[in-house]
């Protein structure tokens, strides 16, 4: 059962396909924009029938907030592009270590876990 008493959807016939990553990442045109938003609307449907809440959300968000808040605007900064580059990296980390502790909670439907995969990927490139 998810919140409020609503029954839960089969998740594994209501996953939605892994994104094309370096479309979206790298794309800059208005297919790749369409793509994003496409993307970011299944897996959002997606992941809050498995219960993601928006505490967990909130915490993943925030520490991408402080990267981006760090991120130099320009390239003419190299030392503080390689601690905002180094931030992301170990954001990683963070987020396995958040989607292992949520797997304790919801052995199931591991919510955290399906996120991480996507933001894992989306790092790497």
């Amino acid at each position: 059962m998810g919140h409020r008493g609503a029954p839960r959807r089969q998740d594994a016939a209501q996953r939605p396909r892994d994104p094309d990553l370096k479309a979206i990442i790298q794309g800059t045109d208005t297919q790749s924009a369409r793509l994003l938003v496409d993307t970011a609307q299944a897996w959002g449907k997606y992941l809050a029938d498995l219960d993601l809440t928006t505490s967990q959300i909130r915490a993943i968000f925030g520490q991408v907030r402080l990267i981006e808040m760090n991120w130099p605007p320009d390239v003419h900064d190299p030392e503080r592009a390689r601690r905002a580059e180094r931030d992301l990296i170990l954001l990683k980390p963070k987020l396995a270590y958040q989607a292992r502790r949520d797997e304790e909670k919801n052995k199931s439907t591991k919510p955290v876990r399906q996120l991480e995969g996507i933001l894992a990927g989306a790092i790497d490139l």
